[in-house]
């Protein structure tokens, strides 16, 4: 069985987009035969909790800057085969989380762990087809730093994402009811499921 597991940790605003788990869980029912657990689960990272959970989402808006035994919890859980979904709230390269979150992947795995990955990378082919990262709303409108990130990036482990990076904004974009997906042309959550099934099947 699938959960969606968020990962609490002791510093910046952890629990953002609190609608959006439970849009993806159900774009996973829709879409897919994988059996989900229907709640999302908080784990501290400082916690061996994370060792259970086969997928992560990590956010925020604010610092984060990881304690010791989140620092150790964080590389031993990817270079162990686990996969990390981390968004920035902020859609914006040089704001706050997005320069304290890459210093921390910088500080765990390297000055060059964390890079851009193509358009064609098997993520955006693993269940719906994408040329690349789909556009979000909030990149179109102006807020942040007024670009759209034609690409995400990436901590690879032995060929494989351990961490997938984004500074579009993906949490802010799915934070709504899944019932009112009825109303949208395109439903947004899609990507999600890739997301997901890249983590799960790779």
């Amino acid at each position: 069985m699938f959960f969606f597991t968020r990962l609490q940790y002791h510093s910046g605003d952890w629990n953002t987009d609190q609608r959006m788990p439970s849009n993806v869980l159900n774009s996973l029912i829709e879409y897919t035969s994988i059996e989900v657990e229907e709640k999302e689960r908080v784990v501290r990272l400082d916690s061996n909790d994370i060792f259970k959970s086969p997928f992560c989402y990590i956010s925020g808006h604010k610092l984060v800057r990881f304690n010791d035994q989140e620092k150790k919890n964080f590389e031993q859980y990817v270079k162990n085969g686990g996969f990390v979904f981390a968004d920035d709230c902020n859609h914006d390269i040089d704001g706050l989380f997005a320069q304290s979150f890459e210093k921390q992947m910088q500080e765990i795995f390297g000055k060059d762990a964390l890079k851009k990955i193509p358009n064609d990378h098997p993520l955006y082919h693993s269940f719906f087809h994408f040329d690349g990262p789909p556009t979000t709303s909030f990149e179109l409108n102006g807020w942040g730093d007024d670009l759209v990130h034609d690409y995400l990036k990436a901590i690879e482990i032995d060929g494989r994402i351990g961490v997938l990076y984004s500074n579009k904004d993906y949490g802010c974009e799915w934070d709504y009811h899944f019932k009112n997906k009825r109303f949208m042309a395109v439903d947004n959550t899609k990507f999600a499921v890739n997301i997901v099934m890249y983590a799960l099947t790779r």
